[in-house]
């Protein structure tokens, strides 16, 4: 390390990113902290000087912290993103967008400005910075790996980013925050997506697109044999291997096998049905090694508490993949991201477009 670098630590208001800024300075860097305002008026904003003084009771681990204005591009791209997924059928992962166009880009706009040589945050990842290009590596601690949420990102990233907590457990990086006298540590985590109310996120599209539930509602519900079981109350509402909610009655549980936005209908059927060995991934993105030539053996996981499974990956394109996997795989969901590994090796990842069923070619 070189004397006194300066890192410029996202500090979100939570235990991990206090942590993480306090582990930094404990290890001799001189650390200044960047809130991300991202949505509403500044003064429904946290003061950058109150959340200084909150850090921390420790003076050794005080620091200052800047606000820097994202909310116009968090509205541009996250929420925007999240709504014409809804629209087009597609259920979105907002987590890993904010992290590439929000986070990424405002720290290291925040570098650029305040003069450091080094971003941070609080992510539960790694990278290897032995060879080139850098490899991102899963954190040691399963149960918290973040890797799922940061396949967007790319050696210009990874070339300025420190994960301090990487290589820790939850449960040491809560001792650390004890021990650093932070004020988050019993604070408690939040699973819902920030800019959603309630985690309700039928109420915000409504409230987002005037009229949309009156506009989509009262849409087919069909089996795949095209008969019609049912009406729904608007597709954006549904999501791949939903079964309660469905408002019809059968004599075995149905799922949402598909959504065809086009024809506003949502097609069910058994649970079987929703099993998939392979699928097609757009907006792919390599990490940690040059776009493959050839087919790949590697492992992938299709939502965040999947464990990676043996698959084969067939890049089609420059941006596509084709994910065939060893053993089927449940309601595969277009819009969630599939992320490829081998082993600990975070190697890219990219947006499901689409599941082949059995009798798909």
């Amino acid at each position: 390390m070189t004397a006194r670098q300066h890192v410029i630590a996202g500090i979100s208001g939570g235990v991990d990113s206090a942590v993480a800024a306090c582990l930094l300075i404990e290890q001799g860097y001189r650390v200044t902290g960047l809130y991300l305002r991202t949505q509403g008026p500044a003064e429904d904003s946290p003061a950058p000087e109150r959340m200084a003084m909150e850090i921390s009771s420790q003076e050794r681990f005080r620091f200052p912290v800047y606000s820097l204005n994202f909310s116009s591009r968090f509205s541009a791209t996250v929420i925007r993103n999240f709504q014409e997924s809804y629209l087009s059928g597609r259920t979105p992962n907002p987590c890993t967008l904010c992290n590439k166009a929000v986070k990424w880009a405002g720290l290291m706009k925040g570098c650029e400005l305040l003069d450091g040589d080094m971003i941070a945050t609080g992510h539960y990842a790694r990278i290897d910075r032995s060879g080139t290009p850098l490899q991102m590596l899963r954190g040691i601690d399963t149960n918290k790996d973040q890797s799922y949420f940061l396949w967007m990102l790319g050696q210009d990233e990874l070339n300025k980013t420190l994960f301090p907590l990487g290589d820790l457990t939850k449960t040491q990086v809560r001792e650390l925050a004890h021990r650093f006298g932070v004020h988050a540590a019993e604070k408690k985590e939040s699973q819902e997506i920030c800019f959603v109310p309630d985690n309700d996120y039928r109420n915000f599209l409504d409230a987002a697109i005037p009229g949309l539930r009156e506009k989509l509602q009262k849409g087919d519900i069909l089996d795949e044999s095209g008969n019609v079981l049912g009406h729904h109350k608007g597709y954006p509402f549904y999501t791949v291997g939903q079964r309660k909610g469905l408002g019809i009655s059968a004599e075995k549980p149905l799922y949402v096998n598909r959504i065809d936005s086009r024809e506003n209908r949502i097609y069910v059927g058994p649970k079987k049905n929703l099993e998939c060995l392979r699928l097609q991934a757009g907006s792919v993105n390599w990490i940690s090694i040059p776009p493959p030539l050839h087919p790949l053996r590697a492992e992938a996981r299709i939502r965040y508490r999947d464990k990676p499974e043996p698959c084969t990956i067939t890049p089609v394109g420059e941006k596509q993949a084709e994910i065939v996997f060893d053993l089927p795989k449940y309601a595969v969901t277009p819009g969630q991201a599939v992320v490829f590994y081998q082993k600990d090796i975070v190697l890219g990842g990219g947006i499901i477009e689409y599941g082949f069923h059995d009798t798909e070619t």
